[in-house]
């Protein structure tokens, strides 16, 4: 049925049908939800007790989400300023890193730099160690090259590997966000800024680099929420995140449903504050043309 308010504009179906279909029906599933899988946790035996063990899951997931995110974002800067360059050297390195990276799943990444480069790391130090105590033995550094000449491959935890891999295959990805801000600032300002007698550099750091971050905020932070689910991948590593607890747990009980239950509840939980915060980020920031 069509009707016409006061401004003589049709409005399709009564005015009570329209302010229902307006209502956040997912929310409120959501919600929903999540007061059902809280009354089991709090009511069911398996399932407080599936929390209990879970918990120290989630510190170790975040520890991993907060370390590897920064890192990657550093490196996607680089790489994302080096492919916005004009400078033939930078411009091919960093496309090389981009496109390989991008173009290998994340899981053999994560496996590539964790029993792959982590040797080459290894050796690279023990050889750096013993040419320093070569020329060093009685100086300061005798003790930083030793300690390189006996550096061990155990030296470096599962979780530091999984950190170093997870920014190295992220930082592709951030390059491009980047890349895209820093192009989408018109030409005119450089060249205005460079007339102005500013150098390149100045004229990134202090006019162009301030609007595109501004404009790539919420990327990054959509980035900073598939780091967080995808650090699932490291249990390929045996690191004792959420995802690699919940096996544990299921294979120690075998308590499949209740097990999944409670690591998909946590794992949303913890998206859906994120996605608050990058919605509220895109409305602080907003960029006005």
């Amino acid at each position: 049925m069509q009707i016409q308010n006061g401004s003589g504009s049709r409005l399709f179906g009564p005015p009570r049908e329209r302010n229902l279909a307006k209502l956040p029906w997912w929310a409120f599933f959501l919600v929903a939800l999540g007061l059902l899988i809280s009354i089991l946790i709090t009511a069911n035996q398996h399932y407080r007790e599936t929390f209990g063990y879970l918990k120290s899951g989630v510190i170790v997931t975040l520890r991993i989400t907060l370390t590897a995110f920064p890192i990657a974002t550093v490196i996607g800067l680089f790489a994302g300023l080096a492919r916005s360059s004009k400078n033939v050297v930078l411009y091919n390195l960093a496309t090389v890193y981009v496109e390989i990276v991008r173009g290998i799943p994340l899981i053999v990444i994560i496996l590539y730099v964790a029993f792959g480069l982590m040797p080459v790391i290894r050796d690279l130090a023990n050889q750096i160690g013993v040419w320093g105590l070569g020329w060093a033995s009685h100086y300061v550094f005798a003790g930083f090259f030793k300690s390189l000449a006996n550096f061990s491959i155990r030296d470096i935890s599962n979780e530091l590997r999984a950190d170093i891999a997870l920014a190295f295959g992220y930082g592709a990805f951030e390059a491009e966000i980047f890349r895209a801000g820093i192009q989408s600032i018109g030409r005119g300002q450089m060249e205005a800024a460079r007339s102005l007698g500013m150098s390149y550099v100045q004229a990134m750091r202090y006019i162009i680099l301030p609007q595109a971050i501004r404009r790539v905020l919420p990327p990054l932070g959509n980035d900073f929420i598939a780091l967080l689910k995808d650090s699932s991948l490291v249990t390929v590593l045996a690191v004792n995140e959420l995802t690699q607890l919940g096996r544990i747990r299921r294979a120690s009980t075998f308590r499949v449903l209740e097990t999944f239950n409670v690591v998909a509840f946590l794992y949303l939980s913890m998206t859906l504050v994120l996605s608050a915060g990058v919605r509220l980020l895109e409305r602080v920031f907003k960029y006005e043309e």
